[in-house]
């Protein structure tokens, strides 16, 4: 730790595994709809992952690859459900780590949420945002389960540093892992117990594939919802993940129907650092490494965090879109040169209309035109 740096926390190596950060800053996967419409990489989204991995920031989380995108569709989704998505993956994977920084991606199925016909869900019901789905059957469960695993070998074989298993933001493993959306009444629903039989068996099937590779996992701990999951079954199954050889938790909060099922649900997520509270719960409840991402927008409240053991490391997402030198303005002691995300929601504007993200700084920044270079 060099006293240099005037948040001493923040900027100190850290061990996550067997590999080393060179501070405590990570980028949280953050989906931006830059990939090309087959799921293939091109230039756009090569050169905001080349620009991310030169931020200064230790670890960068590739967003929500797709393990099978017979089930899932959709376009501009990054895919590692194929071999030859596999050199497709190994040029983001060289791109981060031209800027010194680790390279992780996380591979993900969105259940309920997926942009086909009759999407697959642990149980079949009518909601805000998914009026047509099919209770996925055993079989099915067991295929997919392989196919998250065999992505993950796939990612490995892409060079990259670790993956990650997306269990958050309402996506199938989080959709079994909830009340609210797994309404079963066989060994994957019901008691917690067989809630998080279908996440653990992924991260099983996962580390049996990649071997001593590390995995980490993206966790919702508190939905926001309803009747969903919570902080309280969330300490249990964290505890679990860690039995299971899972390298670190990367903790978040709320999930994709929060805005329409919570009153509260802007309140909320306007506050800063409003997953901290259950990160630290989580940290308490488990050894392995914590990461805390939601409206970090400062590196004062990330090295208030750090300091307060609420983390041991800290995710940025939109903040680091709207600022890619945020860490090297943090390290410099720049901070209020940093460009704040205002949290106007601009960005996910463009994603409900299936466009590629622009932030409403950008402009401020003279940044829109090298970020929306075409594939």
């Amino acid at each position: 730790m060099s006293l240099a740096y005037p948040y001493p926390l923040l900027f100190q190596k850290f061990r996550l595994g067997p590999l080393n950060l060179s501070n405590r800053i990570t980028m949280a996967p953050t989906f931006l709809a830059y990939a090309n419409d087959n799921g293939t990489a091109g230039e756009m989204i090569i050169e905001h992952y080349k620009e991310m991995g030169a931020s200064g920031a230790a670890m960068i989380v590739v967003e929500n690859t797709s393990v099978d995108h017979a089930t899932v569709g959709g376009i501009r989704i990054l895919r590692s459900d194929e071999d030859r998505f596999i050199p497709e993956l190994a040029k983001l994977s060289a791109a981060i780590k031209t800027g010194g920084a680790l390279a992780a991606c996380q591979i993900n199925h969105q259940g309920r949420y997926s942009f086909v016909e009759t999407p697959l869900a642990p149980s079949a019901f009518e909601s805000p945002f998914c009026k047509n789905s099919r209770e996925i059957s055993e079989k099915e469960i067991n295929t997919i389960i392989q196919k998250y695993a065999e992505a993950a070998v796939r990612v490995k074989k892409a060079g990259f540093d670790l993956v990650e298993l997306h269990g958050g933001r309402g996506y199938l493993m989080m959709q079994f892992l909830s009340p609210y959306t797994n309404r079963r009444n066989d060994t994957y629903g019901g008691k917690l117990e067989n809630r998080m039989r279908f996440p653990l068996e992924v991260v099983r099937a996962v580390k049996e594939l990649v071997g001593d590779f590390p995995v980490g996992y993206r966790l919702t701990a508190d939905e926001w919802i309803p009747g969903g999951f919570a902080i309280e079954e969330a300490v249990i199954f964290a505890s679990e993940l860690e039995k299971a050889g899972i390298t670190y938790i990367s903790v978040m909060t709320g999930s994709n129907e929060s805005p329409v099922l919570n009153q509260e649900f802007q309140k909320l997520s306007a506050q800063d650092c409003y997953a901290a509270t259950v990160s630290e719960q989580i940290k308490k409840a488990v050894n392995i490494p914590v990461i805390v991402a939601g409206r970090i927008v400062t590196p004062t409240l990330a090295e208030g965090l750090l300091q307060k053991d609420q983390t041991d490391l800290i995710g940025l997402a939109r903040v680091l879109l709207c600022d890619p030198l945020w860490p090297r303005k943090a390290m410099e002691g720049r901070e209020e040169e940093i460009v704040t995300c205002r949290n106007c929601y601009a960005c996910y504007s463009y994603l409900t209309k299936g466009q590629p993200v622009i932030c409403a700084n950008w402009e401020k920044e003279k940044k829109n035109s090298r970020k929306l270079t075409k594939e």
